[in-house]
């Protein structure tokens, strides 16, 4: 069976009027928030199940509601419902499809309860799912990172500063630098989830119920860790959806600093890398092209989340307490900013482990730009010289080797003696990438050794 969509509303008892046409269309959620519908049904079971412990149902009722709302959840998933505009949004959409097949009985489901409180739940529910999901996507990106890690733990690169080349690292040390930066992401969205999973239901319209209900029960069997302790609170708090957006444009803005480098890294100008042609495309008029489009479209995409953000901040800025339609307002920045993270984050976990690094190319990179010129200083520092008067011999070596065309390795103990006699023949040690780069052996730094470390401890927690 399927629904009547001329159904009259629930609620149009205090009117003696309808609603205009134009307003219920203006005023309806059900065009976006249908795709709550298993929270909606899973809070209604639960309170269903509450409802009958503390004696306002009877089993018999119980049974018809908790049957009749998994029978609409079927419907719902084959395609059979008809959604109605005159019935605002998915709560009184179900409450309607219930009531009419199961009879009196349905319209006793809402007993206890408010639409202000439930859809509190029903976010609340549907954010935390959303969070395990990401949460996985996360790891799997994490797994993909390390991966590639693991595989370029001695591949030597130009680090930069400024977008100049300023030391040798390695890729493999690169690679976990954006694993870091995800580590953090996941713990930020643990934290969040936990207050997500707070039980607003019980708080009815705004001052709680008269009803003997038991919230305690409730959050239970909906798996909530606490309750809110407030009933005004409870309906009207968003914080959790603003702190989650919060979240996403941090983890955006981090996938853009991937995004940035993955274009560059992969241009003509850099040829680091080389991306998979499955996430590439071509151009309509130039047949030499191929664009990282994947990257660049998350790095665009990081301005929608932005703007989400601030669209739920200023849809909570001096709202006064309890609920307010505003509100309604809170859910397509949500719901488009779990899609947008949940796309970049599957576009990203699936290309980052094919990525193909050119190693000649990169090692061939760091041997320009005087990359070693830190270690000629540290190495003068070890003969005994101030680390002020190193800085100053190497840079007029380095001003040397720019006007010759010459990298400080290539120069000869000659060249690097007259710009100081405590240079001797070991100098050559550390003037190499290899010897640069293991040279920085210690917890964080970038030697393979050190590398490998930190990625055996990252496959650990990851696994």
């Amino acid at each position: 069976m399927t629904q009547n969509i001329n159904q009259e509303k629930l609620s149009s008892g205090r009117f003696t009027e309808s609603t205009d046409a134009f307003v219920e269309e203006f005023t309806a959620s059900i065009q976006f928030d249908h795709r709550m519908y298993r929270q909606d049904i899973q809070g209604s079971i639960a309170h269903a199940r509450m409802l009958y412990k503390v004696g306002i149902l009877d089993a018999k009722e119980e049974d018809a509601i908790i049957k009749g709302l998994q029978h609409i959840q079927q419907e719902i998933e084959n395609g059979e419902m008809h959604w109605s505009i005159k019935q605002e949004d998915i709560h009184m959409n179900i409450e309607s499809r219930l009531t009419q097949m199961i009879g009196v009985t349905g319209k006793k489901l809402h007993t206890g309860r408010s639409r202000n409180d439930q859809v509190a739940t029903d976010i609340r529910l549907y954010l935390r799912d959303e969070i395990d999901f990401i949460l996985t996507e996360l790891k799997r990106l994490q797994q993909g990172i390390v991966s590639v890690a693991e595989r370029e733990a001695d591949t030597i690169m130009p680090g930069f500063t400024h977008l100049q080349t300023a030391q040798p690292v390695t890729f493999g040390h690169h690679m976990m630098a954006w694993y870091e930066m995800l580590v953090r992401d996941v713990e930020r969205l643990q934290d969040c989830r936990k207050r997500v999973n707070t039980l607003p239901l019980g708080s009815a319209a705004l001052a709680g119920t008269t009803y003997p209900i038991d919230r305690e029960y409730t959050a239970k069997l909906l798996g909530f860790d606490r309750i809110s302790q407030n009933s005004l609170d409870g309906v009207s708090d968003r914080d959790f959806a603003i702190e989650f957006t919060a979240w996403a444009a941090t983890l955006l803005m981090h996938m853009t600093r991937f995004s940035e480098e993955l274009i560059l890294w992969s241009s003509a100008q850099f040829q680091f890398i080389d991306l998979p042609d499955r996430f590439c495309t071509g151009s309509s008029i130039m047949p030499q092209k191929k664009n990282p489009d994947v990257p660049e479209l998350v790095r665009g995409k990081s301005g929608r989340v932005y703007g989400h953000l601030i669209s739920l901040l200023t849809l909570m800025k001096s709202q006064p307490l309890a609920y307010n339609k505003d509100n309604q307002e809170d859910k397509e920045p949500l719901f488009d900013t779990v899609d947008t993270v949940r796309g970049c984050l599957r576009a990203f976990a699936d290309m980052v482990p094919a990525i193909q690094v050119k190693r000649e190319v990169t090692y061939q990179a760091a041997k320009r730009g005087f990359s070693t010129a830190t270690d000629l200083a540290d190495y003068l520092v070890r003969q005994g010289m101030a680390f002020r008067d190193a800085h100053e011999v190497v840079g007029l070596a380095v001003a040397h080797g720019v006007k010759n065309g010459l990298d400080l390795s290539e120069m000869s103990l000659e060249t690097l003696q007259s710009f100081s006699d405590k240079i001797s023949e070991d100098v050559f040690e550390v003037l190499t990438l290899e010897g640069s780069v293991a040279a920085r052996n210690h917890l964080g730094g970038t030697a393979p050794e050190q590398v490998k470390n930190q990625i055996a401890l990252a496959k650990k927690v990851i696994a």
